[in-house]
């Protein structure tokens, strides 16, 4: 019976004290560290990774989403551990408090032991000296890395005599697509690989060549985002943006002599003449310390001389002479009556410049020559109501061709109701309407002779003021046979031929 007792003791005794083993000391106090451990290249989160302190704690493994959770952790400060094969201990300071959470977040990076970089980069399109590229240019090629590592590309891309240099980085494909590319171009390309761990590795250099500015010889305007933009076009309707739907560019003239494009554009609170080339790169200001301005920006002209040395251009009441480079400013005629010049244009053997003049209100306007020295020697047109405007020379300088709002209508708008084109012979003085089958209710505006001065070229729209704009040509007619006119470009106005 003793011998009963005496077990059932030891029993109880062994309980307490096993009891006693599995509850914290009294005056001891715990809290938890628990965090996250992600890969430092890309953040992804990294499994199984060993995770425990110094001093000695619990070791625990983090999960699929790359977390870990450690209980039970006196207070105090420690250094925690992670470890994962293949990635560079890592090591984490952290202070325990009573009863909070303590986060941490280790970055591991790979380890380099071993590590091998990635394979050449081979450029696979375009070949190598490839000729004709579209301006919009896929470029590929292949890379492998042995270790499967997660590989980032880098293209190095510079146009032949220049030494500027364009990089487009972080990309994760084998293939990328070049915007904006310039016509008739040579370019250098190259790729660089990196596996995050090893130096960077450079392909071979390739290079290629864009296709060449196509033979458009339309310009015109769009609107856009409320900015003028500039294009060009081809009579089966191809066309090409060359200025930036950013800033406000409009009425483009080509001259062919000196294959450049002259247009106005806003700078600032003024508008100025510039240039550019034919594919809308070498932008270049002309004028300065005069700005071209007049009653109204959208109705504005300006005109080249034939050899495109100099450009012509009015400033309210005067008118301007300036190089194409921007020197040699000069003023040739002033209106003797404070009129505001809008218009002008100047002949092919340069002896005559035909101008349109107006009141502040673009009314009250005439239509008459002045010779190279600023003389008074003809008068076109004057004293008719409602607007008149579109001056343009044939190459003889025998022919004046412009355009009048017969109806005479006026208002503070500038709105006109029946613009027709007309045409004025010097030889007889005599003007002639140049085109009865316009459509009844609509406009034509900024007309100009075509190339060979068979047909002409025009803005119309409806009268209303709001409806979109078409550039239409078609061959002059006085008889209204029912010649038919044929649109170029939708939603397009400010056409030049050349």
């Amino acid at each position: 019976m003793k011998n009963i007792y005496l077990k059932i003791s030891l029993v109880l005794l062994l309980v307490t004290v096993f009891s006693c083993s599995e509850e914290n000391f009294a005056g001891e106090e715990f809290g938890t560290v628990e965090g996250k451990v992600v890969s430092a290249i890309d953040f992804k989160p990294l499994a199984n990774v060993k995770v425990f302190s110094n001093p000695n704690s619990s070791i625990v493994f983090t999960d699929e989403e790359g977390k870990f959770v450690v209980n039970n952790v006196k207070v105090g400060d420690y250094s925690f551990e992670a470890q994962k094969d293949g990635y560079i201990t890592k090591f984490e300071a952290a202070t325990v408090n009573t009863g909070k959470a303590t986060n941490l977040v280790f970055e591991l990076k790979l380890s380099t032991t071993n590590n091998k970089p990635p394979t050449t980069p081979v450029l696979v399109s375009p070949p190598d000296n490839a000729i004709d590229q579209a301006l919009e240019l896929n470029l590929t090629w292949t890379a492998t890395d042995t270790e499967k590592d997660s590989l980032k590309y880098t293209i190095t891309v510079r146009k032949d005599n220049s030494n500027d240099i364009v990089t487009y980085s972080d990309i994760s494909k084998t293939n990328y697509t070049l915007k904006g590319l310039s016509y008739s171009t040579k370019y250098y390309w190259q790729v660089s690989v990196s596996d995050g761990i090893n130096p960077p590795v450079l392909s071979a250099v390739r290079t290629f060549t864009t296709i060449a500015f196509p033979n458009a010889r339309f310009l015109f305007v769009k609107n856009e985002t409320n900015n003028y933009v500039i294009y060009s076009g081809d009579e089966k309707g191809g066309q090409l943006q060359l200025t930036s739907s950013s800033v406000n560019s409009w009425r483009p003239r080509k001259n062919n002599q000196v294959k450049k494009i002259a247009f106005i554009r806003a700078s600032g609170a003024q508008n100025h003449i510039y240039t550019m080339n034919p594919d809308g790169s070498g932008i270049f200001k002309v004028t300065n310390s005069v700005p071209i301005s007049g009653f109204n920006s959208d109705f504005i002209n300006f005109s080249w001389n034939a050899s495109g040395s100099q450009i012509i251009y009015p400033y309210f009441d005067k008118l301007y002479r300036i190089n194409n480079d921007g020197s040699g400013l000069t003023k040739i005629y002033q209106t003797p009556n404070g009129k505001f010049i809008s218009e002008c244009d100047w002949s092919n053997d340069g002896a005559k410049i035909a101008l349109k003049v107006n009141d502040a209100n673009g009314y009250n306007a005439e239509i008459y020559l002045i010779n190279a020295a600023g003389t008074v020697t003809n008068q076109i047109i004057s004293g008719t109501s409602g607007a008149i405007g579109g001056l343009n020379f044939t190459v003889n300088s025998q022919k004046l061709i412009f355009t009048r709002d017969v109806s005479g209508y006026e208002d503070a708008n500038y709105r006109q109701l029946d613009t027709r084109v007309f045409q004025y012979v010097f030889s007889t003085n005599l003007i002639s309407e140049a085109g009865l089958e316009k459509p009844a209710g609509t406009l034509d505006l900024d007309v100009r002779y075509s190339p060979n001065e068979a047909e002409l070229i025009v803005t119309n729209t409806s009268n209303d003021g709001i409806s979109a704009k078409n550039i239409v040509k078609y061959t002059p007619s006085i008889n209204n046979t029912g010649v038919s006119r044929v649109i170029l470009f939708t939603n397009a106005s400010m056409p030049d031929w050349e």
